[in-house]
């Protein structure tokens, strides 16, 4: 279960990615960081494989209401979400899982070479593509995932990745929370970082001269990590 709430204008984008909408202590400091922006925002809030009651939604809507939006709405495939949200007059769309996957991170595999595993991958666990590897769930430690080219994990990734199998320099490594024990794209190696991420919205690892690089998975944002 997935809930991943987007704030976006035309200079300013985050995103937060929360297993329930009961983690208020994280999104209040959020909250508290967007009431200083004066241009309007709009909120995209995703909502995978999880029912939002009356109670969680409308103390959600009161949290934002102390921000200048000027736009809200529901995207998910629960059917009971989007009746409580539409009872709360939020714009609410029922949507399938794969067409969130194409507003939010990258299209679903389209070509024979492409795999999607959908659920955890757990430890001792291995997967791996001949083209691109999309990962609907968490990348538990111990878990290896593998591509010839991109590796997308709509999850946490605190396992190992590799991406770019076949020498691929171009290919890339992106997860909602970036906190792996290994990172490999091509012929480059990277330990991964000892802290926990700070940062609440989706990253992607990059090849740059020969150094992995870490930088936030939107438009807009300036790398954070190198390894």
């Amino acid at each position: 279960m997935t809930t991943l709430i987007s704030f976006f204008n035309n200079e300013y984008i985050k995103t937060t990615n929360l297993e329930n909408l009961e983690n208020f202590e994280h999104f209040q400091e959020i909250c508290e960081e967007l009431i200083s922006i004066r241009k309007a925002i709009r909120v995209n809030v995703f909502v995978i494989n999880e029912e939002i009651n009356f109670r969680k939604l409308t103390k959600f809507k009161n949290l934002i209401s102390k921000l200048n939006i000027n736009y809200l709405q529901i995207l998910s495939n629960n059917r009971e979400t989007i009746i409580t949200g539409k009872s709360l007059k939020i714009n609410s769309t029922f949507v399938s899982e794969k067409e969130i996957n194409e507003k939010l991170l990258s299209p679903p595999p389209s070509k024979k070479d492409d795999i999607l595993h959908k659920g955890t991958v757990r430890s001792g666990d291995r997967i791996s593509s001949n083209g691109d590897l999309f990962v609907f769930g968490d990348v538990n430690p111990g878990a290896v995932l593998s591509a010839k080219k991109n590796v997308y994990v709509w999850g946490k990734l605190l396992g190992i990745a590799f991406a770019g199998e076949g020498g691929d320099q171009n290919s890339s490594i992106a997860s909602l929370y970036l906190n792996p024990l290994q990172l490999r794209i091509a012929n480059v190696v990277a330990i991964g970082p000892k802290e926990k991420p700070k940062n609440s919205y989706p990253e992607i690892a990059v090849l740059e001269r020969e150094i992995i690089t870490i930088k936030p998975y939107l438009v807009g944002m300036q790398k954070t990590t190198i390894f």
